[in-house]
């Protein structure tokens, strides 16, 4: 179906908690997939089906050894495991050290993720720049997420990036935002983002809920359902979800137009 890529410029902005948080409620099947050549944490963070742990020793590691042979779509879940609440996730490296011998895996990778039969794929790249040959992964991707915190050097290195970034992929933004100022915030990062003439499918918002966030690492409860994180998560995956739907891939914005920001209030 569709991979979307997630990713920042910038420091930390929270986006594997964006990322586990958006595929807890996407709307159609998914696969989380940690694709960051730094090294992830989704394998202690989050606990598996069951109640005990992920393995750290299957996913991205165990299928690069196997796609030496080949990397088919299918031969992606075999490597996949499932979390509480049924979300399919792909662990990725545990160091950024392994990612020294898998630099020919992104392209393939990325092809693969795109051909994923029914489902769409959430890929967690970390942070853009540090190793150029992720961009293989990102040229397949339908749609490029880049998320960044409201503050003056966040947005600065997400204006960077807004520039140096190909034409071709589309783009969207999300602001990791305080829910006091929130819809302030994402109008202030939506004027930055057009003055660089950049054409973007759209400039959305996130609440920054760090009590959302531990929620999350644990079981799937009503808690959760009603904290701002995922109330503002459910309304960003259909958005996300829309723009990659048939149909829609083939329109995007007018250049340096954003489309209008979520009226939801956090």
């Amino acid at each position: 179906m569709a991979l979307i890529v997630l990713a920042a410029d910038k420091g930390a902005p929270g986006v594997t908690t964006a990322a586990t948080a958006l595929g807890a409620i996407w709307p159609r099947p998914v696969l989380l997939a940690e694709c960051d050549p730094a090294g992830g944490d989704l394998a202690y963070r989050l606990p598996a089906a069951d109640g005990g742990v992920l393995n750290p020793a299957r996913g991205l590691l165990t299928l690069g050894a196997t796609a030496r042979r080949g990397l088919s779509p299918g031969l992606i879940h075999e490597h996949a495991q499932k979390i509480v609440g049924g979300l399919d996730v792909l662990a990725g490296l545990t160091h950024g050290e392994q990612a020294a011998g898998l630099t020919w895996l992104w392209g393939p990778l990325g092809r693969a993720l795109a051909a994923l039969p029914h489902a769409d794929v959430l890929a967690d790249c970390g942070r853009l720049g540090g190793h150029p040959e992720l961009g293989e992964l990102i040229a397949e991707a339908e749609l490029t997420v880049l998320f960044t915190r409201a503050s003056l050097d966040h947005v600065a290195h997400l204006r960077e990036r807004l520039q140096v970034m190909p034409t071709g992929p589309r783009v969207a933004v999300v602001v990791i935002s305080d829910p006091r100022q929130y819809r302030g915030t994402i109008d202030e990062v939506r004027r930055i983002v057009a003055a660089t003439g950049r054409q973007v499918a759209f400039v959305a918002g996130l609440a920054h809920d760090p009590k959302g966030a531990e929620l999350l690492r644990g079981q799937w409860g009503g808690r959760l359902d009603r904290s701002l994180l995922i109330r503002t998560a459910r309304e960003l995956a259909g958005r996300l979800a829309a723009q990659v739907a048939p149909g829609l891939r083939d329109l995007p914005a007018a250049p340096g137009r954003t489309a209008a920001a979520p009226e939801t209030r956090p």
